[in-house]
Parts: C-alpha cells; sequence; structure tokens
C-alpha cells in the first residue's frame, strides 16, 4: 500500500465518542491556546455518571446523535450554537491529552477578579466592543458592560490589536486590570451546556470532597513543559541551576546574560536525542563562547545512580569553582539531578546542614531534588573515612517475615543484645510481620523465632557463621562506589530507609575530608577548555 493511502487510514487512539442525554452536565473552557476542554463535571449528572469523559478532554466535535451528524468545533462559538440545539441527546468526539491536565492549575488564581472572569461573569472583551474577539460572547449571568480585560493578544482581531498597541495605548493604563498573565491564567472563560450554575461541580469522577483532598496532594507538583525553552535560576555568584540547553541562542544568553563559563550536565546523550536537542551544535556554540562543558550522565529518576554518582559530580562542582568559573548546572528539566548537585555540594562543602541548603535552593528554583539520595551519599562518604565503624544510627531497616497468619514472630540478631533480646514483631496483616530497627552503617547476621523456633527468611540474603549456621545477613549503608558499576544494589524483603540528622563535629569532618578527597582524585577529567 502507498504512503498516500497510510495517511488516508491514519486514526487517533487517543479521540473517543460518547452519547449523553441533555443536560449533559459539562462545564467547558476556552484555554489561553483557543481549545476547547472539558473543566468540570456536574457532581451526579449525565458525563459524571459515563465514567469516561475526564478533564482536560479536548472537544474535537458535538452533533444530535439521532442525526448522526458531527460539527467541528473550532471556537466557543461553535460550542454555544451545537449546544443550544434542541434535541434529547448529543453525540461528542473528546480527545484525551498525552499527560494529565493540571487540574490544580485551575484553581491557581490571584485575585477575585481572575476568578469571576475564568467563570464567564464579566464579557469576554476589551475596553471597545469593536476590539471584541470573534465569535466570543458575554456569559448569561454577566452585566453585559464592556470590561478592561484582554486575556490574550491572539484572541483580538487584527484592528483592535493594532489599535492597542498605538493610538490607545493610555486607555489601558486606567481601570481594575488591563490584562491577565499567561503564567496564572490558563483559561479565558467557563461556560455550561445548562443555565442554571447551582449544585456541585467536581474536576473528575468522584466526590467533590476527594477532588479538595487530590488538589491539595497535588500542589507541590511538578510538570516539565519542554516548549517553554530553557529555565534556570541564580544560586550564588558562581553557580546556576535549571534545565537543558536546547539552542544556540540559549548558549549565548549564558555566556553574555549571565557571564557562564562552565556547564556541568547530567543529561544523557539518550534524553537530549528523545527531546531533539542538537549535541554537536551546543557543544560548538559552547567553544565558540570559550564556555567549558562536562557531560556526567545520571540515570533520569534512579535515586540509587544519584547516590553513587553524586560524590564524584560534587568533585567536578568543587574543581570547577576552584578555576573561579562561573557554573551552570544543569539536567533535562532542571527539577532533580541539577539542583541534588547543588544541595550536595552546599552542605558537603561549605558546611551547612542538609536541611539549610535545601531550604535554600528549593527557595531559590523551583524543584524536587532527591533528598533521600543526598542523605545516602552523605553517609557512604564518612563510612569511606572511618571504615564502616560508625557507631551512631544512620538508617531505619524493617525486617519483615512472611510466613502464616497467627504466627508469633520475635527477631534476633547482633543488634538484640547480642542474640539474648528478641523484639516481638507486629502483625500487619495476613501473612506479614515486621519489625522496625535503627542501626550504624555495618554487616548484621540475623534470624526470627517463630512460634519458639529459629528460622531464616527464604526471601533474604543468608550465608552461613563460623559454627555452620545459617542465618540472614544485611548490609546496613553499605557504600556506594563513587566509579561506579552498572549493577543496582541486591534488594531483598526488607526495607531499609536513610536516616537524615543533624552531624555532630566528628561526622562534619569526616565528610568534609571524603568529598574533597574525592574532588581532587578527579582523574583522567580534563578541567580546561580544549
Amino acid at each position: 500500500m502507498s504512503g498516500d493511502n497510510d495517511s488516508a487510514f491514519k486514526m487517533n487512539l487517543n479521540e473517543y465518542l460518547v452519547t449523553l442525554d441533555k443536560p449533559l452536565g459539562i462545564r467547558f473552557a476556552l484555554t489561553s491556546d483557543g481549545k476547547i476542554i472539558v473543566h468540570s463535571l456536574a457532581k451526579g449528572g449525565n458525563a459524571e455518571k459515563s465514567r469516561i469523559i475526564m478533564v482536560g478532554d479536548t472537544l474535537k466535535k458535538a452533533g444530535d446523535s439521532s442525526q448522526n451528524s458531527l460539527v467541528e468545533i473550532k471556537d466557543v462559538g461553535d460550542t454555544q450554537k451545537v449546544l443550544k440545539e434542541q434535541t434529547s441527546s448529543f453525540s461528542l468526539v473528546l480527545e484525551r491529552p498525552a499527560s494529565t491536565f493540571p487540574i490544580q492549575l485551575l484553581h491557581n488564581k490571584t485575585n477575585d477578579l481572575e476568578i469571576v472572569y475564568n467563570r464567564g461573569r464579566v464579557p469576554v472583551v476589551t475596553w471597545n466592543k469593536t476590539l471584541l474577539a470573534s465569535n466570543l460572547q458575554p456569559s448569561s449571568d454577566s452585566c453585559g458592560n464592556s470590561g478592561f480585560s484582554t486575556f490574550n493578544s491572539k484572541f483580538l482581531n487584527s484592528n483592535g490589536s493594532k489599535l492597542l498597541s498605538n493610538q490607545n495605548q493610555h486607555a489601558i493604563t486606567h481601570g481594575e486590570r488591563n490584562s491577565l498573565t499567561e503564567q496564572t491564567i490558563q483559561l479565558a472563560c467557563v461556560f455550561t451546556d445548562e443555565a442554571s450554575r447551582d449544585g456541585d461541580w467536581a474536576h473528575g469522577s468522584f466526590p467533590l470532597e476527594e477532588y479538595i483532598q487530590a488538589l491539595d496532594r497535588a500542589k507541590d507538583e511538578m510538570y516539565y513543559n519542554h516548549s517553554l525553552g530553557m529555565r534556570y535560576s541564580k544560586i550564588t555568584e558562581q553557580i546556576y541551576v535549571g534545565s537543558c540547553i536546547q539552542t544556540g541562542d540559549d548558549v549565548e544568553t549564558l555566556a553574555k546574560v549571565e557571564g557562564v563559563t562552565a556547564v556541568l550536565n547530567f543529561q544523557s546523550g539518550t534524553e537530549a536525542e528523545n527531546w531533539g536537542i542538537n549535541v554537536k551544535s551546543i557543544n560548538d556554540y559552547c567553544q565558540r563562547n570559550n564556555i567549558l562543558i562536562i557531560n556526567y550522565p545520571i540515570r533520569d529518576g534512579d535515586s540509587y545512580d544519584m547516590r553513587k554518582k553524586l560524590p564524584f559530580c560534587v568533585g567536578l562542582l568543587l574543581r570547577l569553582l576552584r578555576k573561579n568559573l562561573r557554573v551552570f548546572v544543569t539536567c533535562t528539566s532542571g527539577f532533580d539531578r541539577s539542583p541534588a548537585c547543588v544541595i550536595a555540594y552546599l552542605h558537603w562543602m561549605t558546611d551547612v546542614s542538609l536541611h539549610a541548603a535545601h531550604t535554600w535552593v528549593t527557595g531559590m528554583h523551583t524543584c524536587r531534588p532527591d533528598r533521600p539520595a543526598i542523605a545516602w551519599a552523605t553517609w557512604d562518604l564518612i563510612a569511606m573515612v572511618e571504615g564502616g565503624q560508625h557507631d551512631a544510627p544512620t538508617h531505619a531497616v524493617t525486617f519483615v517475615w512472611n510466613g502464616h497468619e497467627g504466627e508469633d514472630v520475635n527477631l534476633v540478631g547482633d543488634f538484640t543484645g547480642n542474640w539474648k533480646e528478641p523484639l516481638k514483631a507486629k502483625h500487619r496483616g495476613g501473612s506479614r510481620h515486621e519489625v522496625e530497627v535503627k542501626l550504624p552503617q555495618g554487616k548484621y547476621y540475623y534470624k526470627f523465632i517463630v512460634n519458639g523456633q529459629w528460622k531464616h527468611s527464604t526471601s533474604s540474603p543468608a550465608e552461613r557463621d563460623d559454627s555452620g549456621n545459617v542465618n540472614n545477613i544485611i548490609m546496613i549503608g553499605e557504600t556506594a562506589s563513587v566509579r561506579p558499576s552498572v549493577q543496582h544494589q541486591q534488594k531483598d524483603a526488607n526495607v531499609v530507609k536513610v536516616i537524615e540528622r543533624p552531624l555532630n563535629e566528628k561526622e562534619r569532618f569526616m565528610l568534609a575530608k571524603a568529598a574533597r578527597c574525592i574532588a581532587f582524585s578527579i582523574c583522567p577529567v580534563r578541567l580546561a577548555p580544549k
């Protein structure tokens, strides 16, 4: 089959058709980029009962289901015209977005005017009715008077844009509010297929109370938008942190505006390729602008890889700063790997607490670094100096026994009074029993006493001791290599979590010593442009 014929049979698998009785129970919204999306669903309404429609889905077509005729939806006017048709049921074609719609942004408004505006209670016009955006109408609840609001210049007709930019500039300076920023305003207006606005409106097929709780949980969620370009923040006079360099213009900005002379990049070549970044071009621009660029990939979302490589990364950053270079530390999103390196540098090299370093960087730059990975790497460095002889608790270990329901389970080992003081396990449901113990770094043997009999767990590592007894074994805080292998640490039935606590004087000294030893042993990395 030819290519032309192939294109004729292409399908959008994200589109779906749904038929609903009127009233639909859908509140639609016009977004800042001109799409008509589902804003919310009437609680108990026909749309919610369908269990198909989701907030953020784009309305593509709509029409009378009995006529089998669907009209393509291009703007608000098309939508309102179709919804006014006298029919008992409607068919809608909607498109599911590739990524989840960030519904918490719908409620992230800065003042009452914006809230009223986005509910469609003021006219969607400029101060002059002749500048009315095409096909947009005031909502039925509005007073009908012209306002001062212009939500996005792309929705104005050409004459209106010309007037705004030239002769009527003075008019914009008067009134309540002249514009709505695109950063916080995602919607131009909201409208519904029903005249009544009474009742509860939810943002999904779940109770409104659950939605509010979901909003609270989602407040700190972050969404990387590659189309926004490179985003960065100044952390200190010599350190900048941010998302990946995408173009030669980004390099020019870093060099000429910020005075950056080195780039420490944790993005892999595969990631760059996936995002359509021309690595060779970026390197050429860096060379022309006398910027030293060092690439040291860390696997995205891999906490253990971060833990293993963080000491080496901080060592690279210290070496660059010691050469009096101004460094841009970057990864793909700028949310995780790059800020984690900067936080670890401040904690290890400037002798500030992990909490203070984390607070400072996250306050200066929107990010969510892997804090546990930093704490793990911190204890790794301390263990390197003291040879694993640390005697203060550094990790919380949940020992797990999976046997049979109703069993009496106790834990014994090197850490329970030399096997003489068993710890009672708590039943966690089904066959699972757990005991949590805070331990220093080191190697430990242990066993379980089940209904009076000594047993070892077959789901956890075990070995024979000098007497020939088979015991379970666990390595707590086993030091990660700064020249890491590709293998991950072995996982077992137990859960090991790192303890983050203020370091004592001895620990701070050992941390600083270990971090600097790694920094100045970096070889054969050549920290000079070539």
